[in-house]
């Protein structure tokens, strides 16, 4: 096909030219003085995105790799943890702390809403002897595109004056959510860099606050690749215990340019204008998104439910042999049943409208039932906007 694919999965995302310019390079010796400038600028401006004067730790890694870097810089084998199933991502996290080696209590969900502080405000006063350790949410449910409200969590936690740490997977929240770690009272908050940043696979992010720093001088879960202490010993140099992905930092510190030149809160006033589109595209439709409280709707993507009968994998296929446009699929217990529409990272108002065209016709192409009108729904929304 003639033209440019059309990416509108949840991740990888978009990678914007410039920062496939930055890449695009030789590359430099780790240890020089040209890789440490760039180390330290690297992570900097990384603490301005999570939005912390805490520390940031930068592995080479998928997202997975830095959700168990948080858990074993923190956490002792047996110890509790308070993990909140809101969707499949979630339900991975808990078998990477069963496997190595925690205790872990599940909060199950219908898979359509946020983290429910109540329950977790409840499980908390329940463990009078604080065998809980901590509790672990996930930012942006990928799979349903549900959001957690994360100062309400905070706020639970303390209510119920509970030690625990706080950690958060947002793996596809950062960069097209707001996070304020620090003013949240987040302890550990895991990334990646394929989601809203905007970069290619490969890396993956912790950040780390005091607390969490005192939780690792005395954790006990083995570790060595993910042990945050030989990251954070070199860290004033910019330099890496380890040969780190050395062209992709080029293009992080490029996406932190890109950060700053259009502002924090424009970026996520962009996602939230996208989000708002597609909804209102989805309700035009006459189709359900999985998220099922308009509070939790994520700003990064949005999941909807195909109507009884009818594969969403079916028409995925029809989308992209004629349409070139790759969207998300149902994962888990959605499979099948849901398509993911991705609206993080790189994408503009343009790029939103080809994807909703290419979802209506193909709707039309594929015989599912639905109402016209949702392309119009979207631009009335963005021409008010």
């Amino acid at each position: 096909m003639s033209g440019r694919h059309f990416l509108q999965i949840p991740g990888p995302t978009n990678v914007p030219d410039r920062v496939l310019r930055a890449i695009d390079r030789a590359p430099i010796d780790h240890r020089g003085p040209e890789f440490a400038e760039l180390g330290k600028r690297c992570l900097s401006g990384l603490k301005r995105i999570f939005q912390t004067s805490g520390e940031v730790v930068i592995f080479t890694a998928s997202g997975t790799g830095a959700t168990e870097a948080a858990l074993v810089n923190t956490l002792s084998p047996g110890d509790g943890v308070l993990m909140v199933e809101t969707g499949h991502f979630a339900w991975l996290w808990n078998k990477v702390a069963e496997r190595i080696g925690l205790e872990t209590t599940v909060i199950e969900t219908d898979w359509r809403h946020g983290a429910d502080a109540d329950a977790i405000n409840k499980a908390l006063r329940e463990d009078k002897d604080h065998k809980i350790k901590a509790v672990c949410v996930v930012h942006n449910e990928t799979s349903t595109g549900c959001s957690t409200g994360l100062p309400a969590i905070r706020k639970a936690i303390d209510d119920a004056g509970h030690p625990a740490l706080l950690i958060v997977d947002s793996i596809s929240g950062l960069g097209s959510l707001d996070l304020q770690m620090d003013k949240w009272g987040l302890d550990v908050v895991i990334a990646g860099s394929q989601k809203g940043l905007m970069l290619p696979p490969g890396m993956a992010f912790n950040g780390i606050s005091k607390k969490a720093l005192e939780a690792h001088k005395t954790a006990k879960l083995q570790r060595s690749y993910w042990d945050w202490t030989d990251m954070l010993a070199q860290k004033d140099q910019g330099f890496f215990p380890f040969t780190p992905a050395t062209n992709m930092l080029f293009g992080v510190a490029e996406v932190i340019d890109m950060f700053e030149e259009e502002g924090f809160d424009n970026v996520f006033a962009r996602h939230d204008r996208l989000a708002e589109a597609t909804r209102a595209a989805v309700q035009a439709w006459g189709l359900e998104t999985v998220c099922a409280d308009p509070k939790d709707h994520s700003s990064s993507l949005t999941a909807v439910m195909m109507p009884e009968g009818h594969s969403a994998d079916a028409l995925r296929k029809v989308i992209l042999e004629h349409f070139d446009l790759s969207l998300g699929s149902g994962l888990n217990k959605l499979a099948d049943k849901v398509f993911r529409i991705g609206h993080l990272g790189w994408v503009n108002d343009l790029m939103l409208m080809g994807t909703l065209s290419g979802v209506e016709m193909g709707l039309a192409l594929a015989g599912v039932p639905h109402q016209r009108g949702g392309c119009d729904a979207a631009m009335r929304v963005l021409a008010r906007a």
